[in-house]
């Protein structure tokens, strides 16, 4: 991306500092502590499609045992087995993907937890944040609507996709209905169910939601639980959401998955799938895990991209301090 120029940048800066001091202002008066987490970690985050920074000595040039984080999420968590039960931070968050208008390499992410609570509460936190933020930059602020996974695919694709959660049922109907999909029939097989979700949400959903202005999409099929909870009542989804704002996302939350028996193994499926498709591997977190088993409360957790959210309240473009 091209460098702003002096006068460009002093307003860049000035507004994420007010974002930012806006941010802990609103979680400070809702009783949240300011925390801090290491960004050099021994595992810097799980999920196959987002890659990390490795840190290399600075002695001999060769690889360290530690990576840049790519998110706070585990030592967050491990604050809450440590009795620390409504926490956020504000930290500088490292991925090895390239420059968009709404990626970089390095971006400022906060991330919050509140211990013995449910991710509808994040849900209201995330209305009274955009609320805040849209206030300090004088701008106008956006009524959040809530929609399940299940009816946004209803009504762009016709499809109901909890009847598709089996990799040979969606990929038959991709083949039958979303045909112009398929460009690289070669790598078709090579996909998980995780791809083919994607492949329909990013192509055929995400679009569209650009003049939707803000909505927050929950219960995401199992298959994408990540580090969430199923749902109870319905275990062909998970409780965990993202929010939309002008069809950009700013965020992802869980209902957080506290059994570390079932956290390793799906762990485990995320390492298989990131050798498969990249031919690489991170070490299993077992420091987190281990916290998991000596008893993490039930809680409920969110990341969330500030450049993202002032990019998507304002509409401008200088948002990142490149």
């Amino acid at each position: 991306m091209k460098m702003q120029q002096p006068e460009q940048l002093k307003k860049t800066l000035r507004r994420h500092f007010l974002v930012l001091q806006t941010i802990r202002n609103f979680f400070s008066s809702q009783g949240l502590l300011d925390v801090m987490t290491p960004p050099a970690v021994p595992c810097p985050g799980m999920e196959p499609h987002i890659h990390p920074f490795r840190l290399l000595s600075g002695q001999n040039n060769m690889p360290t045992p530690y990576y840049l984080h790519t998110s706070p999420e585990f030592c967050m968590k491990e604050l809450l087995t440590l009795q620390f039960e409504k926490i956020f931070t504000l930290t500088h968050t490292f991925r090895d993907e390239p420059d968009s208008s709404t990626h970089r390499f390095q971006f400022t992410m906060l991330e919050w937890y509140r211990a013995h609570a449910r991710y509808e509460q994040i849900m209201e936190d995330c209305q009274g944040l955009i609320n805040a933020v849209a206030q300090a930059l004088s701008v106008p602020t956006l009524k959040i609507r809530r929609l399940t996974v299940q009816s946004i695919f209803q009504q762009f694709t016709g499809i109901d996709i909890l009847q598709y959660l089996e990799i040979a049922t969606i990929q038959e109907v991709i083949k039958n209905k979303f045909p112009h999909l398929i460009h690289n029939i070669n790598d078709w097989n090579k996909l998980g169910w995780e791809d083919y979700f994607f492949l329909l949400f990013l192509n055929e959903i995400e679009p569209r939601l650009k003049n939707m202005g803000a909505i927050l999409l929950y219960e995401f099929p199992a298959p994408l639980a990540a580090l969430s909870t199923i749902k109870p009542q319905d275990p062909r989804v998970s409780e965990r959401f993202e929010i939309y704002l002008n069809g950009i996302e700013i965020c992802n939350a869980y209902n957080e998955l506290t059994n570390a028996q079932e956290q390793r193994r799906r762990f485990e499926v995320a390492m298989e799938q990131k050798q498969y498709l990249y031919g690489q591997t991170l070490p299993m977190p077992e420091r987190f895990l281990a916290n998991l088993e000596k008893g993490m409360p039930q809680a409920a957790g969110i990341a969330l991209g500030v450049e993202r959210l002032v990019l998507a309240l304002t509409q401008d473009p200088e948002v990142f301090w490149d």
